[in-house]
């Protein structure tokens, strides 16, 4: 991937988007570190191609086959930030930590966002999550709300 990252990448490595269904398996033992409720390899294939349907897709740190870190991302619009490029899914293996991946994919998703038009890049993360908070932070994104949200009881649903 030619998107400009303001930490240079190693030798040997390389953002790229996951788009075969085997980059996307070499993408899951980080996509199941950071959605352990996902119930197996094949839940998170399946769900990757219904969201694919919605723009979804994966940017990851390659050295060649191994999955350093994966940002998964969508284009949106709504009312409240126009067109935007929200990242549902941000995560570095355990060994490379504090090794910049993090922020070059951070980077590389501002960088796809202004391609696509969009004047924000949005994401959400665990109140309890006070280190991603301030690695948010120190990438320039400012808290400007709170989510809410809750379960539908499958009575409602239904």
């Amino acid at each position: 991937m030619d998107t400009a990252t303001s930490i240079p990448l190693p030798p040997g490595t390389a953002l790229r988007h996951a788009e075969s269904a085997a980059a996307l398996r070499a993408c899951w033992p980080l996509a199941r570190q950071l959605r352990p409720q996902l119930a197996g390899i094949d839940d998170y294939l399946e769900r990757v191609q219904r969201m694919r349907q919605h723009s979804y897709r994966v940017l990851a740190a390659w050295h060649g086959e191994q999955v350093l870190a994966l940002a998964g991302y969508r284009l949106q619009e709504n009312l409240v930030y126009g067109r935007f490029l929200y990242v549902d899914d941000l995560v570095s293996a355990e060994e490379v930590r504090g090794q910049g991946w993090g922020a070059r994919l951070m980077a590389a998703t501002r960088a796809l966002a202004a391609q696509a038009g969009c004047a924000h890049v949005v994401l959400d993360t665990a109140i309890a999550n006070t280190a991603a908070q301030r690695f948010y932070a120190a990438q320039g994104l400012a808290n400007k709300a709170t989510r809410f949200s809750s379960a539908v009881p499958a009575e409602v649903a239904a």
